[in-house]
């Protein structure tokens, strides 16, 4: 019954963002078109919104670091039977992070699971010399990989090493850390990772100041014609605010204990985060 009210609930959402006349933007993504303000700056303006957004549709990374891992498996067929086709991995080492997590074997174990569904596979290295481990995790079936500017003295040789093993490169920085720091490897890399909360354990808060941090990136991204690079947002991403942050620009958001919450079934929940940002349900 609970269940049942949540979806009731999920259903008027949608009902009262998108009357009869004014479909959904789900099959399309979320519009968007570039212009140009009095002062020459590049701007994203979005159909009915001021704010700015990207012109791709937003993608839902469910993070495993949240979830009953004694029905990871489980859980995981659940999040890409909802839809999900992308997978986060959150690698922690006790050094740069202050907690350990998992490795390759789990990434591993999920493989079969994301190449079924022909999902992305994408580990978040939020550990210290992670270019000891990208072999690894690339044998492991990982087909995305981040890696953290502060960890990375060497930066385009990590991206370059991360792009030879045919996966995804990204480079994530941390809440203090600048969106300047990114400057140099932008045109290098196909996702930047904004950390929302201070990395190393699941179900903190989100830092309101991730809002201006990612409309600043995506200014950036289009000024420079770099707007194929993808936003992703990690830490404290829920219905509350994935809206906002897709209409500043985020085009990935992690979400940990926002899908894997025991109160209700992980399709409820992802489609819950959709309907909040407006998108519909892909299962």
């Amino acid at each position: 019954m609970a269940v049942q009210r949540i979806d009731d609930a999920i259903d008027e959402i949608l009902a009262e963002s998108f009357p009869a006349s004014d479909p959904p933007p789900w099959t399309t993504g979320v519009s968007t078109r570039i212009e140009r303000t009095p002062g020459g700056r590049a701007g994203h303006e979005a159909s009915g919104s001021n704010r700015a957004v990207s012109a791709r549709r937003l993608e839902i990374a469910p993070s495993i670091l949240s979830a009953d891992f004694l029905q990871l498996g489980a859980q995981v067929s659940d999040a890409l039977e909802a839809g999900v086709r992308r997978i986060h991995v959150d690698v922690m080492d006790g050094h740069f992070v202050p907690n350990l997590s998992m490795g390759p074997l789990v990434v591993a174990a999920l493989r079969p699971l994301a190449e079924r569904a022909a999902a992305v596979l994408e580990v978040h290295l939020m550990i210290a010399e992670p270019d000891r481990y990208l072999g690894a995790f690339s044998e492991a079936g990982a087909t995305a990989m981040t890696v953290h500017v502060e960890t990375c003295p060497h930066l385009h040789r990590t991206v370059a090493a991360i792009r030879g093993l045919a996966a995804q490169p990204g480079v994530a920085i941390n809440p203090a850390t600048p969106v300047a720091a990114l400057e140099e490897i932008l045109p290098d890399i196909e996702v930047a990772l904004v950390m929302s909360v201070d990395p190393g354990f699941g179900g903190q808060s989100f830092i309101p100041g991730t809002i201006g941090k990612v409309s600043r990136l995506r200014a950036e991204l289009v000024r420079r014609g770099l707007d194929h690079v993808e936003i992703e947002v990690d830490g404290g991403v829920g219905a509350e605010n994935i809206r906002e942050l897709a209409d500043a620009g985020m085009t990935i958001a992690v979400a940990g204990t926002s899908v894997f919450d025991a109160g209700a079934p992980v399709a409820t929940n992802i489609r819950l985060l959709r309907a909040a940002c407006g998108l519909g349900d892909r299962s």
